[in-house]
């Protein structure tokens, strides 16, 4: 028999990711702005991590925002082939967001349109999803995005013959671009593979991985070093002011592909990379 899961239980189960996410960095992500504190060779550059730092101690502590920009909220769901659910699932968890951000005070920051730009007033719509899998459980996972962050992503469909050579050239120039706009140091996500909206998806996917945990392919683990060293080597620093830690790690998801076609997206994760999962 399958195992039924309530609407209103997941609603009320991404409100308190919503909160949460908002709140306190995940230990992992707490764990590398530490290591990159111990990296940073720079003086300005250890006093900003010092303050991103006590920054997320008190934000914890309190309950409040670690960042004004609470962003656009993206769910990622996984959910099992014996689940059913009581209730529309997108509906749930739309209703969810506006529950957390209004419950949390958190910052709306969605506008209805992207010419009229009103304000919808509750963080919704959120952008959902789903991903299908084996068993009987509800995994729900909330990665606020903000705009500093998520505005400097790139997508780029290369030739084939680029090569890894192709792609860490295209990430390191992204970063450059960037600059501190996107509040380094950063989690670099990279998508390769699929066509051009897959390979965006997995660059944000990538961001999920606990910081600094190699691929499992070893090709991507060493594109991955490589693009962190040279992504290092520009000397942006945190928060842009300069110094050896721009990027606290890179990740590297990837797909099959059309024989014509390298699909390569960036999506940045800033130092205050959030994201909550709870298990249903």
């Amino acid at each position: 028999m399958g195992k039924i899961v309530e609407a209103i239980e997941i609603e009320e189960t991404v409100a308190r990711l919503c909160r949460e996410a908002n709140c306190k960095l995940p230990a992992d992500v707490v764990s590398a702005l530490e290591a990159a504190r111990e990296r940073e060779v720079t003086s300005t550059g250890r006093r900003v991590l010092d303050e991103i730092l006590e920054n997320a101690r008190l934000a914890a502590e309190v309950q409040a925002p670690c960042c004004q920009d609470t962003g656009l909220a993206i769910v990622f769901v996984r959910i099992g082939q014996d689940v059913c659910v009581n209730g529309g699932l997108e509906e749930a968890i739309q209703r969810g967001i506006a529950k957390g951000y209004t419950e949390g005070y958190l910052r709306k920051s969605v506008v209805r349109h992207p010419f009229d730009r009103k304000n919808t007033g509750d963080n919704t719509p959120g952008f959902v999803h789903v991903e299908h899998c084996p068993g009987s459980q509800l995994e729900l996972t909330v990665l606020p995005k903000g705009g500093g962050s998520e505005n400097m992503g790139r997508a780029k469909i290369l030739l084939p013959s680029a090569g890894v050579e192709g792609v860490v050239e295209f990430v390191v120039e992204t970063i450059r671009i960037a600059g501190g706009a996107p509040c380094p140091p950063l989690v670099v996500g990279v998508g390769l593979g699929g066509g051009m909206e897959y390979a965006c998806l997995l660059a944000k996917k990538a961001l999920l991985r606990p910081v600094g945990q190699p691929s499992s392919d070893p090709l991507l683990a060493e594109l991955e070093q490589r693009a962190l060293k040279e992504i290092n080597a520009t000397g942006i620093g945190p928060m842009g002011l300069g110094g050896a830690v721009t990027a606290m790690a890179v990740h590297a998801e990837a797909t099959g592909c059309h024989i014509t076609a390298l699909p390569v997206a960036v999506n940045l994760g800033c130092h205050a990379l959030r994201r909550a999962t709870a298990l249903l």
